[in-house]
């Protein structure tokens, strides 16, 4: 039975792929195909094609005024990638089985591939009864006992049960309402069902669009998306992948049964290819439709080379950002055996609770208040701007309130005072700022810091690989390695040039290939060339999104007591945390691991500034946020940044600066005067004596 591209598309199952169509009424052209703008629009009657998959390309928005969806006052286009977020609509047409909503809603392993509906009528199993209404949280579809069924949760009492529903339950299954907000991408992805539009809610705009805004002036109603699909296709007698649209006017009837599919060329993804057996390599293929962009590796993956894949396997990489006050900022996977190394560069903590969490048996935590805090308890130490602590550990301690007694959670530190060291806590919720002061100068191999440190952690190249002809992490101010992770790789070479291989990664590069029947003559690959990835901000979020789901941050502290502090405390000081900024591209030189048991100087930190000591100007930025513009000493002090690279013997030689004691006395004398003492203690084994502030 014929029907037109748009409909069959539109209620295609993915899963039923690949599917062989047979042009019924086409378009004709003097040719029998053409194509423009990478898109076939021309199909003649009697064609034969395989439709291999399809994608949504754009989205028709009909604009409906003042949320009624039954007043349609104009109709747009839409590409994904028009900014803004936008909040879903539940649909309220039911689905009539659990089979129904599996076929056309997406379910995946992602949290946007868990879908949540209720049942109007409660639903009886064995062991436990859903009630009607009970929110149900569809996780995924598998075979149990011979039966398809989906494994479902509800949550009672903050505790979760799993259950699961099988293809066959029947009944009315409506959408829950959600307060999550999505891309136009997203919604794109996982949020439209087949065979149904999709009414959302322009919830908030993210930037301006370059060009002229298809949507209404202070637009404040709702839009009903309908997709236009990419069609990926091959054809009989050409071995490239063509493009069609789904919405291109053609009728087409379904042939598949009745038509020998393996006359079509194979193409396969690189997601198909993994899924491959261990036996089945190596292999021989010829790319069919190579990646666009990308690294400059992927330009040598064009259509029609041919390529020799070894093998198949997981790999580890560092995630890496990095680090800059501005946008956008670029990220890397920098691959375990990068040959470069790092020098360590100062972290910044917005709250007591991060210093607990970096805090290791390794070296003791340093750092300097960047910003002050007036503590509520009498028992809890208040924080000036220049304080600086040795982190202990975290403990519990009693607060008196109210002339009643509260535990909570608080932080043991190190006060390091003029002659001395004092034992303070400070309240695990507090919300300051400090800066880690650096006293190791050591250059580490990636390896290492993953193995000694806590990520995230900032470092800097100091030596750049030798062993690529262009390091792209060499030019980098700062990094900021975020967090290990695990993904899925190919090894390849060209069957011109066998004599050197690379990774490719499997879930990154969009790229068809169809193999060869031809043998590989090198079993054994040659030398692996691993080189560090540089990915886009989308490729970032999905690798933090899809990737790392099983792994869940300790919960934050709140910010404030449970119970209001007592008026008649005494006011907050003022926030002055513009006065030390330390820039993220450079040491505060103490080197000192604050010790006992070493006897090496030290170059005490100590900024104390007064309401009157620096003169600044509150300005109000785009969100209308006041910010704080600080002196041009500061300014010159954040410009100073870092020299060249320091020198490494058998490599390249670097000259590496540090901010030096004269640097940082002129600071100090700026701002409040404070002097620094000679520091003879350290040689002799004994704790250097803290900074007297002049009065």
């Amino acid at each position: 039975m014929a029907s037109t591209l748009e409909k069959f598309i539109h209620s295609l199952d993915p899963k039923a792929l690949p599917r062989v169509l047979q042009i019924q009424s086409g378009i004709y052209c003097q040719g029998s195909i053409y194509e423009m703008f990478g898109n076939e629009c021309c199909l003649s009657t009697g064609e034969i094609i395989k439709v291999i998959g399809f994608k949504i390309n754009k989205l028709i928005a009909s604009i409906c005024e003042n949320n009624e969806i039954s007043r349609i006052s104009a109709k747009v286009e839409l590409p994904l990638n028009f900014p803004g977020l936008y909040k879903v609509v539940a649909d309220k047409t039911p689905y009539v089985s659990i089979e129904e909503i599996t076929r056309k809603v997406s379910i995946g392993p992602t949290r946007f591939g868990h879908p949540c509906f209720y049942s109007s009528e409660d639903i009886k199993l064995a062991n436990l009864t859903i009630k009607h209404g009970e929110q149900i949280t569809f996780n995924s579809v598998e075979e149990v006992n011979g039966t398809m069924a989906v494994n479902c949760g509800v949550i009672r009492n903050n505790q979760s049960h799993s259950f699961t529903l099988p293809l066959s339950q029947e009944g009315k299954f409506y959408e829950c309402e959600e307060d999550q907000i999505y891309t136009l991408k997203e919604i794109a992805e996982w949020k439209i069902p087949k065979c149904r539009n999709r009414i959302v809610k322009l919830s908030n705009t993210l930037q301006m669009w370059d060009s002229s805004n298809p949507l209404p002036e202070n637009f404040d109603g709702c839009l009903i998306l309908t997709p236009v699909y990419e069609v990926q296709a091959v054809m009989k007698f050409r071995k490239d992948i063509v493009h069609i649209l789904s919405d291109l006017d053609v009728e087409v009837k379904d042939i598949t049964d009745c038509y020998d599919i393996s006359s079509f060329l194979q193409p396969l993804s690189l997601e198909d290819v993994f899924e491959r057996t261990s036996k089945e390599f190596p292999m021989v293929a010829e790319i069919m439709e190579g990646p666009s962009g990308g690294q400059k590796s992927y330009n040598l993956l064009y259509a029609g080379k041919e390529i020799i894949i070894y093998k198949k396997y997981q790999a580890t990489r560092v995630l890496a950002s990095e680090i800059r006050s501005d946008s956008p900022k670029r990220h890397f996977l920098i691959p375990i055996s990068y040959k470069g190394k790092f020098k360590r560069r100062p972290r910044e903590f917005p709250t007591a609770y991060d210093l607990d969490i970096v805090k290791s048996e390794k070296e003791q935590l340093h750092v300097v208040a960047t910003k002050a805090f007036d503590s509520p308890h009498k028992e809890l130490f208040s924080v000036s701007v220049g304080d600086q602590f040795l982190v202990q550990q975290c403990q519990i301690s009693e607060v008196l309130y109210e002339g009643r007694k509260k535990v909570i959670d608080v932080l043991a530190c190190e006060q390091i005072l003029s002659d001395t060291y004092k034992k303070v806590l400070l309240p695990m919720y507090m919300e300051g700022g400090f800066v880690e002061v650096i006293h190791d100068k050591k250059q580490y191999q990636l390896s290492e810091i993953c193995k000694e440190f806590h990520l995230p952690f900032n470092v800097k190249v100091s030596v750049r690989d030798l062993s690529v002809e262009e390091d792209v992490l060499a030019a980098v101010p700062g990094l900021q390695l975020e967090e290990e992770i695990t993904d899925s790789y190919l090894l390849i070479s060209s069957t011109s040039s066998p004599m050197e291989s690379w990774e490719i990664p499997v879930y990154r590069l969009n790229m068809l290939v169809h193999l060869l029947s031809k043998d590989v003559q090198t079993i054994v690959p040659p030398v692996t060339k691993t080189t560090v990835e540089e990915i886009s901000e989308e490729q970032y979020y999905m690798v933090r999104r899809y990737e790392n789901q099983t792994l869940h941050p300790p919960p934050r502290p709140p910010k404030k007591p449970a119970f209001a502090p007592n008026p008649s405390f005494a006011e907050p000081k003022e926030d002055v945390s513009h006065v030390l900024q330390t820039p993220q591209n450079f040491d505060v030189d103490t080197t000192k691991k604050l010790c006992s048991n070493q006897a090496t100087s030290v170059l005490e930190l100590q900024v104390s500034c007064q309401n009157d000591s620096v003169h600044r100007e509150n300005k109000k930025d785009m969100t209308g946020k006041a910010t704080l513009v600080e002196t041009s000493v500061i300014k010159d002090l954040t410009n100073k940044g870092l020299g060249n690279y320091e020198a490494e013997k058998g490599e390249e030689e670097h000259n590496y600066d540090y901010v030096d004691e004269n640097t940082i006395e002129n600071l100090r004398q700026v701002f409040q005067g404070t002097t620094v003492r000679n520091k003879h203690a350290s040689s002799e084994g004994r704790r250097p004596a803290p900074l007297v502030p002049q009065v």
